[in-house]
């Protein structure tokens, strides 16, 4: 069966369709999504961005993204977890990033529990592949109407960072993150970049 929701770009790949809306989609398609990371500086980066997100669209974080590295001290966790108010305030007049107080103040906050966590279990990726039986999840969707937007893993994720004091990380934020970071592989059978994570 051919693959369905995919495109070919000027270079001759197939991509999932999704990341041919904007050159900066497909940087993040192919060099980012869906790619296993175990680095807690690169995780706790994707969850203040997806944390950021709420409510608009992915496209504008990742426009704002370099403004984050560097108001965010290039999401050294250590120093983030020292802030207080006057790093808040300071946040809050930088208009390169979204300037929303409670969700600025979830990330200092959040910043504290992600270190605990982390410190725990060995890292944080290692925390999140318990979920997973310690394996990347890699999955066959050959449709963008497949791919769910959250799932009972991500549910019960969500569940327990909240129980131990994370903000703004519901499900559906916890299934992008898994799907950012490589825990979990959405790229669309026939994709060349699940080619290449397959054969790597």
């Amino acid at each position: 069966m051919r693959p369905y929701n995919l495109i070919e770009g000027d270079d001759g790949r197939r991509r999932c369709a999704w990341c041919e809306e904007h050159p900066l989609y497909k940087s993040y398609h192919d060099n980012e999504w869906g790619v296993p990371t175990f680095d807690d500086k690169i995780h706790f980066e994707f969850i203040v961005l997806e944390s950021a997100q709420a409510g608009l669209s992915w496209l504008t974080v990742l426009r704002k993204r370099e403004a984050y590295r560097e108001a965010y001290a290039n999401f050294d966790i250590d120093r983030i977890t020292s802030w207080g108010r006057r790093e808040i305030e300071t946040l809050m007049n930088n208009s390169g990033i979204i300037r929303n107080r409670k969700k600025i103040e979830a990330s200092i906050s959040n910043a504290r529990v992600f270190r605990e966590i982390s410190a725990k279990n060995g890292s944080f990726s290692e925390w999140l592949l318990e979920f997973f039986d310690g394996r990347i999840l890699v999955n066959n969707w050959r449709t963008i109407n497949e791919i769910p937007s959250t799932t009972p893993r991500a549910v019960a994720i969500a569940k327990e960072l909240k129980a131990v004091g994370f903000r703004f990380i519901g499900p559906t934020v916890m299934y992008a993150h898994l799907q950012a970071t490589g825990i979990v592989n959405d790229h669309l059978v026939g994709c060349w970049k699940r080619q290449s994570l397959d054969s790597g």
